[in-house]
């Protein structure tokens, strides 16, 4: 009686094995730092000065709770670009709000002079009224960080 030796599983696979788990790996890789590098973007975005003050804004303004409830609170994916070179810099973009009563968007434009924000439009869009409430007070555009 012969005894036949019998390679193992790795041993009659490797010639696909090794190739197939590199390619994945490497593609895992790929999408795990696009979702990081999205995700810090976002974060970034979303903890500048401009939106904390729109968010400060539209928390206090008597239209927007009557209109969304309160608490109000951003969800979603902001949306636009903001760009700082030192002292000075640019934002345009909105952001996806909503309170206990409804949802609307949250629109921030404006330009940083010397350390100082300029807000051109701010105002919030209700999404069921289709309403705009103007958030700049003529006194107070400026804002100092």
């Amino acid at each position: 009686m012969s005894e036949q030796h019998q390679k193992s599983w790795f041993g009659r696979n490797w010639l696909w094995f090794i190739p197939l788990t590199g390619c994945l790996g490497f593609i895992l890789l790929i999408v795990l730092g696009v979702g990081a590098a999205f995700f810090g973007v976002s974060k970034i975005m979303t903890s500048s000065t401009p939106v904390e003050y729109a968010i400060e804004q539209a928390s206090k303004n008597e239209l927007v709770i009557e209109n969304l409830g309160e608490p109000i609170e951003k969800y979603g994916i902001p949306s636009g670009n903001i760009s700082l070179t030192n002292d000075d810099g640019n934002v345009d973009f909105s952001i996806p709000i909503r309170g206990n009563k409804g949802e609307g968007t949250l629109v921030v434009r404006g330009i940083k002079v010397d350390g100082k924000w300029i807000y051109e439009d701010l105002y919030v869009h209700i999404k069921e009224t289709k309403e705009e409430i103007n958030l700049l007070e003529k006194e107070k555009v400026l804002e100092t960080i």
